[in-house]
């Protein structure tokens, strides 16, 4: 996983914010310490670090995981806008951009666009992606649930799968079985079969999983307590990899399903 390289590093602080008689940009101790939380979204105390503001904030950028590298770069281009000083082009934002995203995208699997899928799914996807680049995953987890549900709804609905044996409203867990169960696609797996369907009956249980993450660990309630980033990675992931997994075994059975919110009621709220 590739974060902010040294030079990148050197070029945002002397370049892009810059140095002049000791002093990083404009900031003070105290406009340092409320940086992170203000612009990053980020719980960093550079008081944690010794030296100036310069040394402070390049140990925290040099220390930090491709994912907050990314926050924080991205809240250098807000703290620092175009025009601030001679030296803040558009092209130079641009370039601490690009390097925000590169630092974004290795931190996980790719977004995934797929075949079978309703308006829904693909806002909620796009929202996810959009959240995961901005805010970190844990922002970005709702979301993609809320993509998941959608998705299994609709291919469900396309190979003709039986939803009203199902209870009001079901679950991705409750869906899922269905799907596991009487979808054509996952009838033959391959000639690995029997290690195959171990792997999906277990997809199950991480769906399981799943819902109390959303419901009492997302920003999808006023929960008090948040899921780690890294955890939150990983269910970003995750979810992303069933995704990709399902459309392809699947997209080949029936025609495409209606939008989800004709019949499923779903919400991208």
């Amino acid at each position: 996983m590739e974060g902010l390289r040294p030079t990148e590093i050197h070029w945002v602080i002397s370049h892009y914010i810059g140095v002049s008689g000791g002093y990083l940009g404009d900031f003070t101790y105290q406009a340092h310490r409320e940086f992170y939380a203000a612009y990053c979204n980020l719980k960093v105390d550079p008081e944690d670090y010794p030296g100036t503001t310069r040394q402070r904030f390049l140990a925290v950028l040099s220390s930090a995981d491709p994912q907050s590298q990314a926050a924080i770069v991205r809240g250098v281009a807000r703290r620092f806008p175009v025009g601030s000083e001679v030296q803040r082009t558009q092209d130079a934002r641009d370039k601490l951009l690009a390097m925000a995203k590169r630092c974004s995208q290795v931190a996980a699997v790719a977004p995934t666009s797929p075949k079978l899928a309703s308006e829904l799914v693909r806002q909620a996807l796009a929202d996810a992606a959009s959240l995961l680049e901005v805010q970190g995953p844990v922002s970005a987890l709702d979301r993609v649930h809320t993509a998941l549900h959608g998705y299994l709804k609709t291919v469900c609905r396309s190979a003709g799968l039986d939803m009203a044996s199902l209870p009001t409203d079901p679950g991705v867990t409750q869906i899922f079985k269905l799907m596991r169960e009487h979808h054509p696609a996952l009838r033959d797996m391959g000639v690995q079969d029997d290690a195959m369907r171990k792997i999906i009956f277990s997809i199950g249980n991480i769906l399981d999983a799943l819902n109390p993450l959303r419901n009492r660990g997302s920003l999808a309630h006023a929960n008090d307590q948040l899921v780690e980033r890294d955890e939150a990675l990983l269910v970003v992931n995750l979810t992303r990899s069933i995704i990709q997994y399902l459309d392809s075994k699947t997209q080949k059975h029936g025609p495409i399903g209606q939008d989800d919110s004709v019949a499923g009621g779903d919400s991208v709220t």
